[in-house]
């Protein structure tokens, strides 16, 4: 009798051992999947907040194109996400040429390899993330 319930326990420790065989791997897909998708709407949101605080100063007197571009790359710096200043775009070129209540436009592109926390990102490889914010200028008439 004793013979076959330790048969039997072997037997479920093989089952145990091949499920966990097959299910691990889905299971760290699933994990790194949830990492790159969170990293990646933390990024959007410190763009998207990184865009708006630009189109803030654009928005004023005496706004230049430096100082918009130093507005966004701070921004970007604080929550640890690196903004190349070429990849922030003004339009127009010099946000003092837009006159009282016209729009100026700020936009932030990265691409998703450089700010992912993995080595090699597995389903957002290659994938550019985004931020436009428009605002009317301010200032007087």
């Amino acid at each position: 009798m004793a013979h076959t319930k330790q048969g039997n326990r072997n037997k479920r420790r093989g089952v145990s051992a091949v499920e966990f065989a097959l299910v691990a791997p889905v299971f760290v897909l699933f994990i790194f999947g949830m990492i790159e998708f969170g990293r990646m709407v933390m990024v959007q949101q410190v763009l998207t907040n990184a865009s708006r605080e630009g189109a803030r100063v654009a928005a004023l007197d005496g706004a230049t194109t430096a100082s918009v571009i130093a507005t966004v790359v701070h921004h970007g710096t604080r929550a640890a996400v690196t903004i190349d200043p070429a990849d922030v775009t003004i339009t127009p070129n010099n946000p003092g040429d837009a006159g009282y209540g016209e729009p100026v436009e700020v936009s932030v592109a990265v691409e998703f390899d450089q700010v992912s926390w993995l080595p090699a990102p597995m389903y957002l490889g290659g994938k550019s993330l985004v931020a436009t914010t428009v605002m009317c200028r301010e200032g007087t008439q």
